[in-house]
């Protein structure tokens, strides 16, 4: 595999090109090439933060990087620390594509970071059709787990307030952390000292049989069109299911009990998004079914942009972390 980067695919063309595949004829795929990465960096002259990359399964090749703000880094050793309330990051990618330290995240690790200030944990799970849904749940269940058992970490035991805890995901990302919250309010005791205070769903990746508004004008787009979304949907739903179950459209079959616990453990919810994104109907969808339900919910839809703005705006991603500050000072000052 090359990490050279490749010139534009038009993804309504070629939706497997322009995430880097290759078909194969068994129906399997080859990954030709990945993006542009970024390592880790301890380095304490490091102007926004330092991170460090950490195992979680060995066996599964699921891994973490912390980061945490320089500035934490700056206090007397000798004097008392405010810890820093802790974000469990899960990336995007379709579930198909992309990493931890895919270079482009960077545009948004960074103002999470050191605008809240946060300690993020940003978490490598397993990618399909390799390993179909609901590996990445598994797998970002798993880390919580992890973060438990490496608590004493230097890093995490310093300066992370682990009762002051978020899941935060980026598209697919968030699809994950919607579904990894809801299984997390229903054994919060079994996680303990790590407490969920709310989740970011950041342009969560949902869909469904029937097309929406939005998918409808925005089939041709450039950045996530209909061809592109289908494509990652066959490679990473269980084979056979359709695309009304509940990993896809967890709106399609809503249990009259399904928020009872996350209503009772007072959690708050934030959803964001756009309307240059054809996932916008399916997010608000979302929005407004919490709120029904009762669960302290915000909202946050933007005009014009598009799936995955902040990643080339820095103005964008700023505002995204600002937003985002508000929730979590919300919660934790409540």
């Amino acid at each position: 595999m090359s990490d050279q980067v490749q010139q534009p695919v038009d993804p309504n063309e070629n939706p497997y090109g322009y995430m880097g595949l290759a078909k194969n004829p068994d129906g399997s795929i080859t990954r030709l090439f990945q993006p542009p990465s970024t390592p880790a960096s301890s380095d304490p002259s490091s102007p926004f933060h330092l991170s460090k990359d950490l195992d979680i399964n060995q066996s599964k090749g699921t891994w973490a990087r912390i980061f945490v703000p320089r500035k934490a880094f700056d206090d007397d050793d000798s004097s008392p620390k405010q810890k820093l309330p802790l974000i469990i990051y899960f990336h995007a990618g379709g579930f198909v594509a992309c990493s931890v330290n895919t270079a482009r995240f960077d545009a948004l690790y960074t103002p999470i970071v050191t605008e809240i200030p946060a300690v993020v944990v940003s978490v490598e799970y397993r990618l399909a059709p390799e390993h179909r849904l609901p590996a990445a749940y598994e797998d970002c269940f798993e880390a919580l787990h992890w973060i438990i058992k490496n608590s004493n970490d230097e890093w995490l035991e310093k300066h992370a307030d682990l009762s002051k805890a978020f899941l935060m995901g980026s598209s697919a990302g968030g699809n994950i952390a919607y579904h990894v919250g809801l299984h997390v309010a229903a054994c919060v005791d079994e996680l303990l000292p790590l407490q969920i205070k709310g989740l970011i769903l950041h342009q969560p990746y949902f869909g469904g049989i029937e097309r929406t508004e939005s998918e409808l004008r925005l089939a041709k787009d450039r950045v996530v069109p209909l061809t592109l979304s289908d494509l990652l949907w066959d490679l990473s739903l269980p084979i056979g299911v359709d695309r009304d179950h509940e990993y896809c459209n967890p709106m399609a079959k809503i249990k009259p009990d399904q928020f009872d616990q996350v209503k009772s453990l007072g959690w708050k919810i934030l959803v964001t998004g756009c309307d240059g994104d054809l996932l916008i109907d399916r997010q608000i969808e979302l929005w407004k079914k919490l709120e029904e339900n009762g669960v302290p919910v915000a909202g946050k839809f933007d005009e014009g942009g598009c799936h995955g703005y902040e990643f080339g705006d820095p103005s964008k991603a700023k505002e995204l972390a600002i937003t985002i500050k508000d929730l979590v000072e919300s919660t934790t000052t409540s």
